[in-house]
């Protein structure tokens, strides 16, 4: 009869990166961690942003670790020291997952197992260095689920280069559906083949791709490798869960901050901020869904329609939309920057008045989302 080892008895250590909201707002995400808490020691954080919502949401904060920005590969990086890794996603369909995993693995290149767990394709796969212990896990998650074991792809990547120009594919993606890069819409979606292409931190081209001009000229340098790449909604499971405030939440020091065309940033430019100015219309929708979970107001310049980001959206109580003629959230948020690094506003009506006085005649409307104009 085999004698165990020490090793073998020894409980496993076993990292957990959460990746996106649906994994979360599906209660897989719960459910995944309560069976691994069963076999090894866990510890589980966040690989990537808008899953932070949904783990507030969920009242999850204090089991998984949201306190940095983080890519999926770097805390899978970070998790080396584990005895495994569990990597958890929720794609829209198989080959979607399966390219995820492969894109995360060949970024990371961990030293440790890692393991792919996705509730959207339902399946488990070995991405990285199995073992005895890992695969035993993979086998185990997959009986327990009922998903099914797939082989992952080999060293799958979404980037290369044409000449001086990077070219990056947006996998899953539907024709219709709007392409965003970190939280702005550059465009819409013609085929289900989409690539962005940069030059020298531009985007200068797309394919599958009906670009929007204003939404280009609203990105500042771009990083294609490191970029967020979205395409749909920032949350395909939004109304799941009911929203609710981060027990986390840190003080307010009295400060305000403003996000412009960054909105995937919002956690750690605003966490301890009094209200935040937001310049455009998908910074203010993203940033304002993020930020309501902290209790945070935000004063939002847009030139789309406000009502349809309030209504449809999260947003902070207190909040108030300003509305400008089309092309000029930009202009007007400038012209509030200048303003700001004299005179800092230190309310929220304060910063408005602001608002109004850079603004002038460019205001179309101005809505508070408790309802009040």
């Amino acid at each position: 009869m085999r004698t165990s080892s020490a090793a073998d008895e020894r409980r496993l250590s076993i990292g957990v990166v959460i990746h996106g909201p649906e994994v979360v707002d599906t209660g897989f995400a719960l459910q995944a961690l309560e069976w691994l808490e069963g076999h090894g020691d866990v510890v589980a954080v966040l690989g990537g942003t808008m899953g932070r919502v949904a783990i507030i949401d969920a009242g999850l904060e204090g089991r998984v670790d949201i306190s940095r920005r983080r890519s999926p590969s770097q805390s899978v990086q970070d998790l080396q020291h584990s005895d495994l890794t569990v990597l958890m996603n929720h794609a829209k369909s198989r080959e979607t997952g399966l390219v995820f995993g492969s894109i995360v693995a060949s970024r990371a290149r961990p030293t440790n197992p890692l393991i792919q767990v996705d509730s959207g394709g339902r399946f488990v796969a070995a991405l990285a260095n199995s073992s005895e212990r890992s695969n035993a896990i993979a086998e185990g998650l997959a009986s327990h689920f009922g998903f099914e074991i797939l082989d992952a792809l080999m060293q799958y990547d979404d980037l290369r280069q044409e000449g001086d120009v990077m070219v990056r594919r947006v996998w899953g993606v539907l024709p219709g559906e709007r392409i965003s890069v970190n939280g702005t819409v550059i465009g819409t979606a013609t085929d289900t083949h989409v690539e962005i292409m940069a030059q020298d931190g531009r985007i200068v081209g797309a394919r599958g791709i009906k670009l929007k001009m204003h939404g280009l000229e609203k990105l500042p340098y771009v990083d294609l490798r490191s970029a967020i790449l979205r395409s749909g909604s920032v949350r395909r499971t939004a109304g799941m869960l009911k929203p609710r405030l981060c027990s986390l939440r840190t003080g307010r020091n009295g400060r305000f901050a403003i996000i412009d065309h960054t909105a995937e940033d919002a956690f750690e430019l605003a966490s301890d901020a009094s209200f935040v100015i937001t310049i455009g219309d998908d910074t203010t929708a993203i940033a304002g869904d993020v930020l309501s979970r902290l209790g945070i107001p935000v004063l939002g310049i847009v030139d789309g329609d406000p009502d349809g980001i309030c209504n449809g959206l999260v947003m902070p109580e207190r909040s108030v939309i300003v509305r400008v003629r089309e092309g000029n959230d930009d202009i007007v948020g400038k012209a509030i920057k200048a303003i700001s690094e004299k005179r800092r506003p230190s309310s929220l009506e304060e910063a408005l008045n602001m608002v109004r006085e850079a603004a002038g005649d460019r205001i179309v409307s101005v809505i508070r989302c408790d309802g009040r104009r």
